[in-house]
């Protein structure tokens, strides 16, 4: 194939990465799809992190590679391939132990594969002492303190728990008082002028006082408006349920969320989960959380949220509002994207689900906002005024981010159909 632009010719990342990686054989099968390429979460924790780490090395970081970087890639992968081996034998050895020990929180190929290249890195194939030094790690990653997913499942689904849970649920949101529709009492967009450069600490602490952000959640009573944000699938938000499982595949969207899918996630991050409350504090502030105007409890939070709604707003369509400030800076990064513009002017270079993405970026923006603020919450980490414009700044960032992992994967397989 060839690029429409310079007529250089290129070739599918993704084949050029399966062909390298057939060339290491067997002994990385441990890390391999049944079709013998690489898993995806292989690509994604060990090959692009630290074998082509395309942060560095731009030539490797689009779905199609010119191909006089061919001979690079291929080099880069065939290098690290002793490494990957031992990684790979690594690997069957924590998944032994992690049985041997009853282990079921996680997935072992996230919490693993890359402590198995770091042994790898560091020790090469499994030795004498291999056991030992996997009881090690499954005990750094697993025995961190803090409340864990098997714990909260056990909380909710017993008996006595769950009937006391759900008549507070119930009641709870029996209780609600919805805000009352009202014009916000302080303005935002004087903040968001200048909250990149020089934020005003007063007028925030001002939008907190005057609980301008629970007075922004009023309209989410009306049909269709919190299903315009993106944040549920339903006209009207409606009463979560206590729920007793979750699985990241299929998380609906943060209004639609059982209060247990709404823990999940915060409870799978090992790295963070040390600051949590006791699971039982966990469920019960959840329930209360849930009835609050955004679903959130704290006003910072909502004055964040409050705030990215409305910078967001020129994300989509003809730009409403000044052409400095937070708004303009937000849609200055969103249309430095190459396939943003692609998708707007409906190429079919662009997949129709990416399209679709696209179109639908400030539905995107507006649940990853609300996710990093909720996690935010039970961390008990409130907003300050000098991080909002990083707060804002880094989900679209990590919006875009997730957008064109998409479009690779989308032109990879294309590619290599």
């Amino acid at each position: 194939m060839t690029t429409a632009k310079t007529g250089t010719a290129t070739l599918p990342r993704g084949l050029l990465i399966a062909r390298a990686w057939a060339e290491l054989g067997d002994a990385v099968a441990p890390l391999s799809g049944a079709a013998g390429r690489p898993l995806a979460r292989t690509v994604k924790l060990l090959l692009d992190p630290l074998v082509l780490r395309p942060a560095q090395h731009p030539e490797f970081a689009a779905g199609a590679v010119a191909v006089e970087h061919v001979d690079a890639l291929r080099a880069r992968v065939a290098g690290a391939g002793p490494v990957l081996a031992a990684t790979a034998s690594w690997f069957l050895v924590l998944k032994k132990e992690r049985r041997r020990l009853r282990i079921t929180e996680g997935n072992p190929q996230d919490l693993y594969f890359q402590r198995c290249f770091e042994l790898a890195t560091g020790h090469g194939e499994p030795g004498p002492d291999a056991a030992a030094r996997a009881r090690a790690v499954l005990a750094d990653v697993h025995d961190r303190q803090g409340p864990t997913v098997a714990g909260l499942r056990d909380f909710v689904t017993d008996a006595v728990n769950a009937g006391e849970l759900t008549r507070l649920l119930h009641a709870t949101w029996a209780a609600m008082a919805a805000p009352r529709p009202t014009r916000l009492p302080v303005a935002t967009a004087d903040f968001l002028a200048t909250c990149a450069s020089a934020p005003d600490r007063a007028l925030f602490g001002a939008l907190v006082e005057h609980a301008t952000g629970t007075a922004g959640a009023a309209d989410l009573g009306a049909p269709g408006v919190a299903l315009a944000h993106g944040l549920t699938d339903r006209d009207l938000p409606c009463r979560p349920e206590l729920g007793a499982g979750a699985s990241t595949r299929t998380l609906p969207k943060p209004f639609d969320r059982s209060i247990v899918e709404r823990l999940f996630l915060p409870l799978t991050n090992a790295a963070t989960r040390a600051g949590l409350d006791d699971v039982p504090s966990l469920v019960r502030r959840e329930i209360g959380r849930s009835a609050g105007a955004w679903q959130l409890a704290v006003e910072e939070s909502r004055v964040v949220l409050v705030l990215g709604r409305e910078a967001s707003a020129d994300l989509v369509g003809a730009p409403t509002g000044a052409p400095v400030g937070a708004a303009a800076r937000l849609r200055l990064r969103w249309e430095r994207e190459a396939y943003v513009h692609r998708a707007l002017r409906g190429s079919t270079a662009v997949p129709p689900g990416v399209r679709a993405d696209v179109r639908a970026v400030r539905e995107a923006y507006l649940r990853r906002l609300w996710v990093r603020l909720h996690g935010r919450e039970l961390r008990h980490d409130p907003v300050t005024a000098d991080q909002v414009w990083d707060v804002l700044d880094g989900v679209l960032r990590s919006v875009i981010l997730d957008q064109r992992d998409r479009l690779r994967s989308v032109l990879e397989r294309e590619a290599g159909a």
